[in-house]
């Protein structure tokens, strides 16, 4: 027997032998509706006719669903802002999608999420990776390969292209000029970079003095320092656009990618030029690991960035070397609290082994001329234009080699 079509909200008592009545959709008088508005009880048969039965409707629900969401988060407002913008972002793009694909009767089969998935979504539910159906699952994971996903998150803007970079200035000892009033404060802020902290636009200076490389070892420094800072300062910039300038995301990921890029923080390796620094950096930008943040390309792109700091004179390169300190101490901090390995054994002490080295190079840095660094950067500069006959890292191996059987310690501890 034929089900019972309905136009109307009176209800009727069902018995089992009785078929329950059905109800035609309120908005396109064309299919059976599933569903029911939360808001105003119109009932509808598809996403389509959700959104178009009524704007003022749809749009304070989700609105009020979203802000329902972020009262339950601990977040401070500048997460916030960063959430809402994603959000709005998102909507305007779906909507825009939404509304190309009306023009299609059997717009339901071409959606990528299933009906049951988007009213999770609309009514606020939590979603995971397993509540999706394969389907979704398949291009779920071919937006994240593609970068599709990536849309949706606003490009960082390095803090050393800034203009305010330009005007970064220290004490005689290296240290910030301005300290905090409150040593609470001091603590809280810069306690690597604990939960809720937002660094500056800049990042700060040394909060001690720095003392003389002479207190540090007891002979004259490497003279190739100038090149172990090349490829330092590359592995920095690789991994705050990796992260978008995050880091603080994933502190013990950001403190292995930097070891993973860095010859000298991460292999012990000892480059006697720019050529040789720039080559293991690009290698390992264009190795299959990190292939996809664009390669060779990717590549000149932060020998550019390299070229930028230097240009910024010896108080920016403090400050990013300082960054790049509380980045390692961050990391080897979470991997002690956690259970060691012992692999994660091994990366704690190279850690420890790169935070010495860093903070050396800082002290050095320090002492330096302010004119040494205009020259670097135009040495690297060359190099860059010169396109370094990078030829899938050929040169890396014989650099690699000469290292071995070099076996120098690039910092001597007292």
């Amino acid at each position: 027997m034929a089900d019972e079509v309905l136009t109307s909200e009176n209800r009727s008592n069902h018995s089992p032998l009785d078929p329950p009545s059905r109800y035609i959709c309120h908005v396109c008088q064309k299919q059976f509706s599933h569903y029911t508005c939360p808001r105003c009880n119109s009932r509808y048969c598809s996403l389509p006719c959700y959104k178009s039965h009524s704007e003022r409707c749809t749009e304070s629900f989700m609105r009020e669903n979203v802000m329902e969401e972020m009262k339950g988060m601990e977040a401070d407002e500048e997460t916030k802002r960063k959430m809402l913008d994603i959000l709005k972002r998102f909507h305007s793009e779906e909507q825009e999608g939404m509304d190309d694909r009306m023009e299609d009767d059997d717009l339901g089969d071409d959606s990528v999420l299933s009906e049951e998935t988007v009213q999770k979504v609309l009514s606020g539910g939590p979603i995971n990776f397993d509540d999706l159906s394969a389907e979704e699952k398949k291009h779920f994971q071919r937006a994240v390969a593609s970068g599709e996903l990536s849309k949706l998150i606003e490009p960082w803007d390095p803090w050393w292209l800034k203009s305010s970079a330009r005007n970064i200035s220290l004490s005689k000892e290296g240290t910030r000029l301005v300290q905090p009033l409150i040593e609470e404060e001091a603590s809280s802020s810069h306690q690597d970079y604990g939960a809720g902290y937002q660094p500056s636009e800049i990042p700060p200076g040394p909060d001690t003095l720095l003392p003389p490389v002479r207190k540090l070892i007891s002979r004259e420094p490497s003279p190739f320092l100038a090149y172990h800072l090349v490829d330092i300062i590359y592995s920095y910039c690789f991994t705050q656009r990796l992260y978008n300038g995050d880091w603080q995301s994933d502190a013990i990921g950001s403190a292995t990618v930097v070891l993973s890029v860095s010859s000298v923080l991460g292999q012990t390796g000892q480059p006697e030029t720019v050529l040789e620094a720039l080559s293991y950096c690009l290698e390992r930008t264009c190795s299959p690991e990190y292939r996809h943040m664009g390669g060779l390309q990717f590549g000149l792109g932060l020998v550019n960035d390299v070229i930028h700091v230097m240009s910024l004179g010896g108080h920016a390169l403090i400050c990013l070397l300082c960054d790049l300190q509380k980045m390692v101490q961050a990391g080897e901090k979470e991997l002690k609290a956690e259970k060691t390995r012992k692999s994660k054994s091994d990366i704690r002490s190279k850690l420890k082994l790169a935070e010495r080295k860093v903070y050396f190079i800082m002290c050095w840095v320090h002492e330096q001329p302010g004119e040494a660094w205009s020259s670097l950067a135009a040495i690297v500069r060359a190099e860059k234009s010169s396109g370094m006959d990078y030829r899938g890292g050929k040169n890396v191996p014989a650099a690699k080699n000469k290292t071995e059987s070099r076996g120098k310690v690039l910092i001597e501890e007292l």
